[in-house]
């Protein structure tokens, strides 16, 4: 299950590249796909998942877990830009890329794969109040601070937010939206959000490229080196310093390995926030993450003796 995860993402990935080399699609078709996805797609991902929300205060270092490791890409991104010289989109694409990792779609088929089904509430937990929450709240702030031409005021990053779509879906899941909707709307609900991966990963194809400007390799391989090796290995420390044990600690590093949301690399995309860049983190980052993971979980397996 976990490998038909990543062969999903590969083949409408594969097929999206295809279809750009063939002209298959009139041009700015990767823009459409990716507005149906943020006005359609996501808030109904938003309006599933926003209600079932339970949090126990005993899963409080796992939940910290996320949120620690995006504050620290933040402030290492941020130091680092001046230095490389990374161009405003470019810092605003590697924030969105690397703060949030496909913690559901690939996280719990791999956690499943490598941990058994038993460490799956635990994946759940990281990705629903770390993950899941961090994208309707941190990545509108990167979009609204980092999408276009200029950097916006106060105001006009605040006025991003409010009519940014699913964080309406956010407010009404949190508000009014029952956990268990008439079955109708739940069916609609879980077909819209259902199709978001494929259309997501298929804008990503039509927008990569194998080849990127040489300026742009340094900064993609800055965000690999950071998703797939430094943020897990500092989430490893975070395990340890929280008294995480067993299936939670090997849950927060493996997670944290996880290649970039395809979702919001498309955000990041569709904000003209450095594309090609974002398409090939996502596009590289699951490639590598067939070793990395895997890698991860093998130093894992040796701490627990």
């Amino acid at each position: 299950m976990a490998f038909d995860a990543f062969a999903l993402m590969l083949a409408m990935l594969a097929l999206g590249m295809l279809f750009a080399r063939l002209r298959v699609f009139p041009d700015g078709a990767a823009d459409t796909l990716n507005l149906v996805v943020l006005y359609v797609c996501l808030p109904a991902a938003v309006l599933i998942h926003v209600p079932r929300l339970r949090f126990d205060p005993d899963l409080l270092g796992l939940v910290l877990v996320p949120w620690l490791l995006a504050a620290a890409s933040w402030a290492l991104l941020r130091l680092l830009a001046p230095r490389l010289r990374l161009r405003r989109d470019e810092l605003g694409a590697l924030l969105m890329c690397t703060m949030l990792g496909n913690t559901s779609f690939i996280g719990y088929p791999m956690i499943q794969a490598l941990l058994g089904a038993q460490a799956l509430p635990h994946a759940v937990v990281y990705d629903q109040f770390g993950t899941f929450v961090m994208l309707s709240t941190l990545g509108l702030l990167v979009l609204a601070r980092y999408g276009g031409e200029h950097p916006p005021t106060a105001r006009g990053i605040g006025l991003r937010i409010v009519r940014f779509p699913p964080m309406w879906a956010l407010a009404f899941g949190l508000t009014l939206m029952p956990e268990h909707p008439p079955a109708w709307i739940a069916s609609a609900l879980e077909r819209l959000s259902g199709v978001m991966l494929m259309l997501v990963m298929l804008a990503v194809g039509l927008t990569a490229q194998l080849r990127l400007p040489r300026d742009e390799v340094g900064p993609l391989a800055l965000g690999l080196g950071l998703k797939l090796v430094l943020l897990p290995a500092l989430a490893l420390g975070l395990a340890l310093a929280f008294g995480l044990e067993g299936g939670m600690r090997q849950v927060a590093v493996l997670e944290s390995a996880m290649p970039t949301m395809v979702t919001a690399a498309a955000l990041a995309i569709s904000h003209r926030m450095a594309p090609r860049l974002a398409a090939a983190l996502v596009g590289y980052g699951i490639v590598l993450a067939l070793a990395t993971l895997p890698a991860w979980n093998f130093v894992l397996q040796r701490m627990q003796g």
